[in-house]
């Protein structure tokens, strides 16, 4: 085990369905045992409807092969001109206010089109859990998923809704009866976005989510819009795709732009692969904001099959106790933060815990310590044979990275008028790796997973632990740096999928530790 310098106060030392799937103990608060299972997901994916190249039922059935329990067709707002078959809209389809040049808009696909697919989906496959969301265009800023799931979908009608009232390139009309809303606003700015989330959490604080798509492809979005977002809907703008999609793509992730933060790192975002960056300023002040990975599958061409080389990992509780798991329940497993995103199947399980005396928490959990007390840390994991690819997959190294907690910044000074400075900035400069980990670390068992153990003395600080894992040593030309650390995509050249499925990374969500009477200056 490498140990890292470090800046912390701490001593050295509506469907359910009955998946096939192995049921494992939860304990809540309190003492209460739940059962719950990991299952493995995306939330991002086209189709022909908007601008994919495949049916629905294709996506599906290769997300499935691919091995994912389930997923969430999430394809543009705005206007688009083909049916789920890829064909023009015919004539008599056309009603309800269609823009110009044969397309319809996205609130009526959605409506009438999208969501009875995905309900005869569900029949199809009833081992599986399959939502219905969409991307949203949000206003002066990109994309993002939104899903409203369970009871709450009203078949089809919620979705639609928000897509009507609050898409940026949804250009109707500012009533209509059909849906029952009315206001639509017109203007595309940060304040309509803003809307945009706090509808989600006024009318469905549970049954939604709200997270960002690609989230520095474009440099539109900044960590004051993000906590913009997660102050008005704290319950369903829980996170973002801190690994895109589109890794087949020349410019892996489709990220394009010049800029050093508008690249992928090892396949991922700036804001998480920069270690002390944006997602660590986020976790800095405890917010429980989390990472995903996803597909953005439009064709095979550039993009993988959803499932195929990125996984979301998600526990999901059987809060019901009927040994199924629902829709609702699959939200509340991605809101808690008990996941993990892989790439290449490099991990398939993942089990990060912190533990002090008789307290435990999981990754997205928070772990309460007394002032000067230990913290345990586990690590346990578990890689396939071998991958989709065919090939076989082993972690080189995994880095603890932790971070001081010293709270909620507030976006404005006491006079309440002026714009704090701290709300916009994006780094959190306590954020290090304190720890590495490499197969001497770590101990074998007979069921193929890897164990680690680590310990820390005199907590006196709130803080939050997260990992990384890659397949690649320290010091790899062009790929990682001495530590370990990613290095930007474009030194390897062109992105091939060979290149992809060369390079392998997973991130773990991250766990709080909570000390009681902190003794802070």
């Amino acid at each position: 085990m490498k140990l890292r310098k470090q800046n912390l106060a701490v001593g050295i030392g509506i469907g359910a369905v009955a998946l096939a799937l192995s049921w494992s103990p939860f304990a809540l608060a309190g003492g209460e045992h739940l059962k719950g299972r990991w299952l493995a997901g995306d939330f991002h994916n086209h189709t022909f409807l908007t601008d994919g190249s495949n049916t629905q039922s294709d996506v599906l059935d290769n997300a499935f092969r691919f091995g994912l329990d389930w997923l969430a067709n999430s394809e543009h707002g705005g206007a688009f001109n083909r049916t789920p078959q890829g064909l023009p809209w015919p004539t008599d389809t056309v009603f309800l206010g269609i823009p110009p040049s044969g397309k319809m808009w996205r609130w009526q696909s959605l409506w009438q089109y999208s969501y009875p697919l995905i309900s005869e989906a569900r029949t199809a496959h009833p081992d599986k859990l399959i939502v219905q969301g969409y991307e949203w265009n949000v206003p002066s800023h990109e994309h993002a998923s939104v899903g409203i799931v369970g009871p709450a979908e009203e078949s089809g009608l919620a979705i639609a809704r928000h897509e009507y009232l609050f898409d940026g390139s949804d250009g109707g009309s500012t009533s209509d009866s059909h849906l029952g809303v009315s206001g639509k606003i017109l203007t595309n700015n940060h304040d309509k976005a803003v809307a945009g989330a706090k509808w989600l959490q006024d009318n469905y604080p549970y049954n939604s989510y709200f997270l960002i798509n690609h989230p520095s492809r474009a440099l539109k979005y900044s960590i004051a819009d993000i906590r913009d977002f997660n102050n008005a809907a704290p319950t369903v703008a829980f996170g973002f795709e801190g690994i895109p999609g589109h890794q087949k793509e020349s410019n892996r992730g489709g990220y394009g732009n010049a800029s050093e933060k508008a690249r992928t790192y090892g396949g991922a975002d700036y804001m998480i692969a920069k270690v002390g960056g944006l997602w660590d300023a986020l976790l800095g002040e405890g917010r429980h904001f989390f990472t995903f990975v996803n597909s953005d599958f439009h064709s095979t061409k550039g993009d993988f099959w959803p499932g195929e080389y990125a996984k979301s990992h998600a526990f999901v509780i059987d809060k019901n106790r009927d040994e199924n798991i629902s829709l609702d329940e699959l939200v509340d497993g991605l809101r808690s933060g008990n996941s993990f995103s892989v790439h290449g199947d490099l991990i398939s399980n993942l089990h990060f815990s912190a533990q002090s005396r008789d307290d435990k928490a999981p990754m997205g959990g928070m772990l309460h310590v007394d002032n000067g007390g230990k913290v345990k840390l586990k690590i346990r994991f578990r890689s396939p044979e071998r991958n989709n690819n065919g090939d076989t997959v082993a972690i080189d190294h995994i880095d603890l990275i932790a971070g001081n907690v010293t709270g909620r910044i507030p976006k404005y000074l006491d006079d309440g008028v002026t714009l704090n400075p701290e709300y916009t900035k994006d780094t959190n400069e306590s954020s290090r790796v304190i720890a590495t980990f490499n197969r001497n670390d770590w101990e074998s068992d007979k069921d193929g997973y890897r164990t680690i153990v680590y310990h820390l003395k005199n907590v006196k600080n709130d803080m939050y632990f997260r990992l990384r894992g890659t397949n690649l040593p320290a010091g790899t030309a062009n790929e990682t740096d001495a530590e370990g650390n990613p290095l930007i995509d474009t030194l390897m050249g062109p992105n091939t999928a060979e290149k992809a499925h060369a390079d392998l990374w997973f991130y773990s969500n991250p766990i709080f530790v909570k000390v009681a009477h902190c003794n802070r200056k």
